[in-house]
């Protein structure tokens, strides 16, 4: 396994740059272009997009994921160079989870080895973009968890397990990020 690249700090500094932008401003007489916004990049390079966490982060629709990614402690995972395509289950997503698994964010934020585990069932090691991904049709793919996904396709409905794919190649520095609607579980 490589070396992952330690940064620990992406995330809190993408979240640092959206509260200064939400923040009072002493002086108003600064023209709206310069004024940043959560939307400018972190990265020196203004067209790179973040890391897979700093994307999460700034999507706004990940939160339930960026507190488990933290909570698990796998922020320098997938802050590290990858590549990574990442199955990223909504809030929504999270939120059916909790209900079907009778828990609470908290419980699932609390227990950290079942965290990890459904966590890294998400993560597969390259970057496998949407094109790649509707050729694997009926195929296994291992993710960092150990177990394996399967990727089926039906006309345009593409399949992780039981998660429908909802939107696909949104691109980090160091993967994708393909949106599912719902929590993949690994095999007990």
């Amino acid at each position: 396994m490589r070396t992952r690249t330690i940064k620990v700090l992406s995330p809190f500094l993408a979240l640092a740059l959206i509260l200064a932008a939400c923040g009072d401003d002493d002086d108003s007489s600064a023209p709206a272009s310069e004024t940043p916004t959560a939307t400018d990049s972190v990265t020196p390079d203004a067209m790179e997009p973040g890391t897979i966490v700093d994307v999460a982060v700034a999507a706004g629709s990940f939160q339930t994921l960026v507190n488990a990614v933290q909570a698990a402690g796998l922020v320098d995972e997938l802050s590290g160079p990858g590549p990574f395509t990442v199955f990223a289950p909504s809030d929504a997503a999270f939120a059916e989870a909790l209900v079907a698994l009778d828990m609470t964010a908290e419980e699932l934020l609390a227990d950290t080895e079942l965290l990890t585990a459904v966590l890294t069932y998400h993560v597969v090691s390259g970057e496998v973009l949407s094109g790649e991904v509707v050729t694997l049709d009926g195929q296994s793919v291992a993710t960092l968890n150990g177990a394996e996904v399967t990727i089926t396709v039906d006309g345009d409905t593409v399949m992780v397990n039981d998660a429908t794919v909802t939107a696909v190649d949104v691109l980090a520095s160091n993967g994708v990020i393909h949106v599912i609607d719902t929590v993949l579980l690994p095999p007990a």
